[in-house]
């Protein structure tokens, strides 16, 4: 009686029933996997601030407020949440546009843009939403992280060539990015800088994956430039001195106009974040031996977004290549995040000056790094070889996002989804069945010509729900199949056991189609219906017009009714 509230409280609060059962022989292992984590999270945090469009402190705050707050509201005993590559594209094409150049305004908006998209996530996980994640099939998100993939990294190349381009569209990118090259503004060194990053990165990854690569290459790039003053000499760009201390909490304020321009970015990476999220949770959940709420993982992502907004940071999501390296590390609980977010906060508070030489080369030669990880060019092959309707379909979301934009591009390609699952059930798959001798039960007679029908029966399968869209179709099918039969049927016998539910709208249809059965003599009947199906069909005053023999259990038992009603012979089918 005196536990409910406790157990709400550790209910909202997971990190309370974690310090309650934590073991004194996990922290040894929880410490080193947040040092090893802390090697990657600076270096990326930094990474995709500046491929956002934002000042890299920003994403060292939105490191530091996503790992603290996942860490008390989140279920997932080692999930790791920050700033993602999947994101960075939809902050900077929802961001910079109403930011027009000004840094301070930008960082502003993409504070309430992470309010915002959390807010959204909280209210689908209140209301028991999680399963609109399933709108992004496989497909989509291969097709979205395949365009973002290519988006960021031509727009990360000018950075690693050492000059700057400006440009809305992937075609203007690559228009400016070509024209920079054959005007000689490449900085050589510069190039030189991102390319040795970029095979530091690789071959650490390809032949000593433990290793920290991305914080040794960018350790060695920011020992060069600052021991031999290669900025000043060879004019490349740093990252500068970081302001000293931890983010501040500061309430984003807009207009209300510019929230509006906001809200439809926020939907797009509020979809595309718990999308990841739920994938990622429960990945890690079957790992661990434990299991994840969907909809709470959802909410816990939403607080820690607004979270993150609220102490300067940006839109957040869990991290498919920070969270392994914290598992191979030996990460036991959310205190291996904990102690990456004390690690930064250290050194924010003591050390900001350490990151002033980070060659801007090397941070997008960090990115460039994480998009060509993102790419799926196996999987998209994949699709092809097994299913070209859903490889076009990805084709179509990754081109959208290259060409028109990575907003217009997932919602497109989320439409498509759902114009071809209507069509799938528009257009279902339909079969005549017959006997093939050796093989129980009732066979589609197009995947087996030596099938045997019965003489004067007409047993149809639809497999689809009967609705609206398809009631019409139902009836035309159902006469192509009594105009096809090798002699005039007495009886249509539907296997109705795919068919979950009928409409009122195909409920008339039947209606009709039972008159113009009647008219040719020819009797309607049904086999392997479900009960709930069933009871919408006596809803719908159907029973009374078919009469309840006209509903039968198996298809067999339909068979033999059949062929004892017409005083059709087992000898007499065999000789059709």
């Amino acid at each position: 009686m005196f536990k409910a509230p406790e157990q709400q409280l550790t209910r909202w609060l997971p990190i309370l029933a974690l310090l309650r059962n934590y073991q004194r022989q996990w922290l040894l292992s929880d410490i080193i996997a947040g040092f090893a984590l802390t090697a990657i999270l600076v270096p990326a945090g930094m990474g995709y601030a500046a491929a956002s469009g934002l000042p890299v402190i920003y994403g060292l705050y939105a490191s530091i407020s996503a790992l603290l707050a996942y860490a008390i509201f989140g279920s997932s005993r080692i999930l790791i949440l920050g700033p993602d590559s999947g994101l960075i594209a939809l902050i900077a094409v929802t961001v910079l546009p109403l930011a027009a150049g000004n840094t301070e305004k930008a960082v502003i908006l993409a504070g309430m843009l992470a309010i915002l998209s959390g807010i959204l996530c909280i209210l689908v996980g209140l209301c028991k939403f999680a399963f609109i994640t399933d709108l992004l099939s496989k497909p989509i998100r291969s097709g979205y992280l395949n365009g973002i993939a290519i988006t960021v990294l031509i727009g990360q190349l000018p950075k690693v060539f050492g000059f700057s381009i400006k440009a809305n569209t992937l075609g203007g990118e690559i228009n400016q990015l070509f024209q920079g090259i054959v005007t000689g503004r490449m900085n050589m060194v510069a190039c030189a800088i991102g390319v040795a990053c970029l095979i530091i990165i690789f071959g650490f990854k390809r032949f000593l994956p433990t290793a920290p690569g991305v914080l040794i290459a960018v350790i060695t790039a920011t020992i060069v430039v600052g021991g031999f003053d290669v900025a000043t000499t060879f004019h490349i760009a740093v990252v500068g001195s970081l302001p000293q201390g931890l983010p501040q909490f500061k309430i984003p304020i807009l207009s209300w106009a510019e929230i509006e321009a906001l809200f439809v970015g926020s939907i797009a990476i509020a979809l595309v974040s718990f999308a990841d999220m739920s994938v990622l949770s429960r990945t890690f959940a079957l790992r661990g031996g434990y299991h994840v709420d969907g909809n709470r993982e959802l909410i816990a992502l939403g607080l820690t977004n607004i979270i993150s907004g609220l102490f300067q940071g940006f839109c957040v999501t869990s991290s498919a290549s920070r969270t392994p390296v914290a598992e191979s590390a030996g990460a036991k609980t959310q205190v291996t995040a904990i102690v990456g977010a004390l690690c930064v906060s250290l050194l924010l508070i003591f050390t900001p000056n350490l990151l002033k030489n980070v060659p801007q080369a090397a941070l997008g030669a960090i990115v460039i790094s994480a998009c060509i990880s993102l790419l799926d060019l196996r999987g998209l092959l994949r699709l092809y070889y097994l299913r070209r309707s859903e490889f076009a379909l990805s084709l179509v979301c990754l081109l959208a996002v290259a060409l028109f934009g990575v907003i217009q591009g997932i919602f497109l390609a989320v439409v498509l989804a759902l114009l071809i699952f209507i069509w799938r059930a528009w257009h279902p798959y339909t079969a005549v069945l017959g006997r093939v001798d050796g093989m129980k039960g009732y066979h589609d007679i197009t995947r087996h010509p030596e099938a045997r029908l019965i003489p004067g029966l007409v047993i149809f399968r639809w497999d689809a729900p009967l609705f609206f869209a398809n009631a019409e179709i139902f009836h035309e099918h159902i006469f192509r199949a009594v105009a096809n039969a090798p002699l005039p049927p007495k009886r249509v016998l539907v296997a109705a056991e795919p068919v979950t539910d009928v409409d009122i709208t195909a409920a008339d249809t039947l209606t009709e189609l039972i008159r113009m059965l009647e008219r040719e003599n020819i009797e309607l009947c049904f086999a392997e219906m479900k009960g709930p199906v069933k009871d919408q069909l006596k809803l719908y005053g159907l029973f009374s017009k078919l009469g309840d023999n006209s509903f039968f259990p198996t298809i067999g038992e339909a068979v033999d009714d059949y062929l004892f009603v017409h005083q059709v012979y087992w000898r007499d089918w065999d000789e059709q």
